[in-house]
């Protein structure tokens, strides 16, 4: 999988999204889409999804987030981008710091 950001302003011999996506384990791209699936219970599912929320509305980004047989399924996409976008990245990295910290607690 190997895709470049916009090539206005950067060297297109340098692959962000495939170097983002190294960071981010678990995280699959399907088209423009990020999604992730996270074994959670409820009290953990409720809490990642408010930090979720946050961190979303700092963005203006809207996540689709599912709660599904023991599992929650989280999806981020932009409506008509033609590729996956910096803050859709930028959102799975804080919804990774938020996962890491409610299942922690």
């Amino acid at each position: 999988m190997r895709a470049l950001w916009s090539n206005s302003g950067r060297t297109a011999n340098r692959d962000y999204l495939s170097d983002a996506l190294t960071v981010l384990s678990g995280w699959t791209r399907d088209g423009q889409q990020l999604s992730r699936t996270l074994a959670l219970n409820e009290a953990q599912h409720a809490d990642l999804t408010e930090r979720i929320q946050v961190a979303a509305d700092a963005l203006h980004l809207r996540p689709e987030i599912r709660r599904l047989e023991g599992e929650t399924r989280i999806r981020v996409s932009v409506a008509g981008a033609d590729t996956i976008t910096e803050g859709q990245v930028a959102l799975a990295a804080r919804i990774e710091d938020a996962y890491r910290t409610v299942t922690a607690a």
